[in-house]
């Protein structure tokens, strides 16, 4: 449709070209949202939807000239993704389960990984590296959407605390499912014959990165006093993300887990969250962009057509077993981890419906993947990972916000939300309207707190010194 534009566009002004695509993925993004904010739909439904109809396979509003040189995007957007991700390894809150989430967490990812690849090679007869690649890419869970229902719904308890650790923690294990995955295809594709070093080497390597990122985490901190103004935080912040996927797009390997590494030590050093607030203003633009190139990287075509790679299947029929082994995979993980690690029949119950959405790690991993793989194989992966997350995002928070319902995290029942107490403290029954105010009091004092920042807090203070002023000279006033 624009394709005349450009085409002038490159000849008097190439960077108008840049600047004209670039824009127009902001601005169409952010009219999808519209939409689907209407559906009560994840803002990333509404970006990889708008690349899928902007992309060639529709309207072919983005020249590929674009989407090449954007290929810096899926490193740059798993670092803020996994830097962000660090925020919730606080090691006071994780020593409270222990082992008991780390326990639920490789249940529930391994399980669905080794369905998937039984699914994909043993019975579908897939290549063994799209098979295990793919299996790997199954164990990734979406926080973001996670996060959203629960600061929705206002949901808290035994099953949140649970949940936000396991899909904290989803994220690691995908990462090094990736990394064996990843040197497995490769020492496959080569035609070598596989030996473990093939294996160890990349582990050893994102061993490194971790430790790497765990070093500039503590330099951020060393760096970021107090004192350092907003502007300046921002800055040195992001100088040493991207040195840090400079160095690990370099040697390879993905940024993810040594980008969490570093939001985990900052967080647990500084104490101070304010930083990754910031972060979550400054990264949206860059997120949209990434999904919505992932979505204009999307082969719609290859859906429907067979492909010699993949045997006689087309890919629609992948995707659409990939989404729901994964889910049961999921499910059945979650209930057997609980089982065993002795949780409570909510947790037990409902964990699992609650890890269904799967996006910004799992299409983040898909892009490199796809990248390293290359070719048919390389576009498949990319294709089925993107198709299944539009669904998984359409579902996952319905399933996500039905979880905390079933499970009592949240209610709009009063006497869910406070228990009723008939009996008063001193041992007298209590009216119906000595109940109804102490169960609002309770409710009251479950309340959060209002953060006040800096400038509402001198405000007041002047306004108080002023008041206290104004009264002195009243008395005084009276007092002759």
């Amino acid at each position: 449709m624009l394709n005349p534009l450009y085409a002038q566009l490159n000849q008097t002004a190439p960077v108008a070209t840049i600047i004209i695509a670039v824009s127009l993925m902001l601005l169409l993004g952010f009219a999808m949202t519209r939409l689907t904010n209407l559906l009560r739909l994840p803002n990333v439904t509404a970006y990889i939807v708008t690349g899928i109809l902007i992309g060639p396979f529709c309207l072919n509003l983005i020249p590929e000239r674009v989407i090449t040189g954007t290929g810096f995007l899926p490193d740059i957007a798993l670092a803020f993704i996994a830097f962000s991700t660090g925020e919730f390894f606080k090691l006071d809150v994780l020593k409270k389960n222990g082992m008991k989430v780390v326990f639920i967490t490789l249940a529930e990812s391994l399980l669905a990984s080794v369905f998937i690849f039984i699914v994909t090679f043993y019975i579908l007869h897939l290549s063994l590296p799209f098979s295990i690649v793919l299996a790997a890419l199954a164990s990734a869970t979406a926080p973001a959407s996670t996060m959203m229902t629960i600061r929705q719904t206002g949901a808290k308890g035994e099953f949140v605390d649970t949940l936000l650790q396991v899909v904290a923690l989803d994220d690691i294990v995908g990462l090094v499912a990736y990394s064996v995955a990843i040197s497995i295809a490769l020492s496959s594709m080569s035609g070598s014959a596989f030996n473990f070093m093939a294996v160890l080497i990349p582990l050893a390597k994102n061993v490194a990165v971790f430790v790497l990122g765990g070093i500039f985490g503590a330099l951020m901190n060393f760096i970021l006093s107090k004192h350092t103004t907003t502007d300046n935080r921002l800055i040195i912040s992001l100088a040493l993300i991207f040195s840090f996927c400079g160095v690990c797009a370099a040697l390879g390997i993905s940024p993810l887990l040594g980008c969490m590494s570093m939001g985990t030590v900052y967080i647990n050093m500084s104490k101070d969250d304010r930083l990754f607030k910031q972060l979550n203003y400054f990264s949206p633009p860059v997120l949209l962009l990434f999904f919505v190139r992932s979505g204009v990287c999307f082969d719609l075509g290859a859906l429907f057509k067979p492909s010699g790679t993949f045997g006689a299947f087309p890919l629609v029929t992948i995707g659409v077993i990939y989404f729901f082994v994964r889910i049961f995979g999921k499910y059945l993980g979650a209930f057997l981890g609980c089982f065993l690690t002795g949780s409570s029949a909510r947790v037990r119950n409902y964990l699992g419906l609650a890890l269904i959405p799967q996006a910004g790690v799992a299409i983040g991993l898909a892009a490199l993947g796809a990248r390293t793989l290359g070719g048919e194989s390389g576009n498949a992966l990319q294709t089925i990972i993107l198709a299944s997350s539009v669904l998984y995002e359409l579902i996952g928070p319905a399933c996500g916000k039905l979880s905390l319902y079933l499970s009592r995290s949240y209610s709009n029942k009063l006497e869910d939300l406070v228990p009723d107490k008939v009996i008063a403290p001193t041992g007298e029954k209590m009216s119906d309207v000595d109940r109804l105010v102490r169960r609002i009091q309770a409710i009251q004092a479950q309340l959060p707190q209002r953060e006040i920042d800096e400038n509402e807090q001198a405000f007041t203070q002047a306004a108080e010194e002023y008041y206290q002023s104004m009264f002195i000279r009243k008395n005084r006033r009276m007092g002759r």
